[in-house]
């Protein structure tokens, strides 16, 4: 078979239990933030509360989001620290009027605050998606694990102020490095007494790997099949792909060999998200969500017949 078969789950949430692997799911990126890399500001505005933000939620939903992914705080490089107390005044409104004209919506709230995460799945939200893995906050873990919340684990290397200063990574260590650490955080999780059937896993594109240091994790991401949970993609306009166009033979005179805008990369993220469908994603996590759709019918189709011939 040229394609991995990717696995079925039921993701255990909240209050609902939703089927993984028959379909992709999309999950569109709300970033209630005024400094967030491609999109900050756009949906933040301390004068409009969070007008503007839940108008662009609506709108995700009725181009094909199945799951929207609410952050309050950036984690671009030099973004600037928030308190939780100040993430969650960003974020909990807009659950809230969400919530109030779909209230059938499944909410992730996207931190690495404890507190934060308590909050939001108590104003309705039903999954934390922790980009540290729980590694940020001690109480993280038996948080999620009291909330009984359906919990996305993902691979962090150091944390945004470090990541400039990070060793390279051979390119030969960067799956075995996100394997051997993904498996601590699941032990650590389900010890703390997270069901497993709660779990989703994030590889991290992007986080602590540096531009080429994320082709051999496309390209290998099969192998996180290994532990037999939902995966969870995240390479929306990242920069990895920037980089990778402007290099490219193809585009190189054209673009000048200057990377192009986190905004101009929907050709790119397009590709990179047919290739995790095919090598078994489950979830992607994107910005532009009926663009995500389409690819993704398409590349199920194309699961469907590999697993049939």
């Amino acid at each position: 078979m040229p394609f991995a078969p990717r696995t079925r789950h039921d993701w255990s949430l909240l209050t609902r239990t939703v089927p993984l692997g028959g379909r992709t799911l999309i999950m569109g990126i709300l970033n209630v933030t005024p400094d967030s890399f491609s999109d900050g500001g756009h949906f933040y505005s301390p004068e409009d509360a969070s007008g503007r933000a839940v108008a662009h939620a609506l709108q995700m939903l009725d181009e094909g989001a199945h799951i929207l992914d609410i952050g309050g705080e950036s984690t671009r490089p030099g973004a600037t620290p928030l308190t939780p107390e100040a993430e969650q005044a960003r974020i909990l409104p807009v659950i809230a009027g969400i919530l109030q004209q779909r209230p059938d919506t499944i909410l992730s709230v996207d931190t690495f605050h404890a507190s934060t995460a308590e909050h939001a799945i108590a104003a309705g939200a039903e999954i934390v998606n922790d980009v540290s893995g729980h590694l940020w906050d001690p109480n993280m873990s038996r948080t999620c694990a009291a909330l009984s919340c359906g919990t996305v684990l993902m691979h962090t290397r150091g944390r945004p102020q470090d990541w400039r200063n990070l060793p390279p990574l051979p390119q030969n260590e960067v799956l075995p490095l996100v394997l051997g650490e993904l498996s601590e955080r699941i032990e650590a999780s389900i010890t703390t007494g997270i069901s497993r059937d709660r779990i989703v896993l994030d590889p991290g594109f992007g986080f602590g790997k540096r531009l080429d240091e994320n082709y051999p994790l496309l390209a290998q991401l099969d192998q996180l099949q290994r532990f037999n949970l939902p995966i969870l993609v995240g390479v929306s306009r990242k920069s990895f792909l920037g980089h990778a166009l402007a290099k490219s033979p193809n585009l190189a005179a054209i673009l000048q060999e200057t990377p192009p805008p986190p905004t101009a990369l929907l050709p790119a993220t397009t590709a990179a998200n047919v290739a995790a469908i095919l090598a078994g994603a489950h979830i992607l996590r994107v910005h532009d969500v009926s663009p995500a759709a389409v690819a993704a019918a398409v590349a199920d189709r194309i699961l469907a017949a590999a697993e049939k011939a």
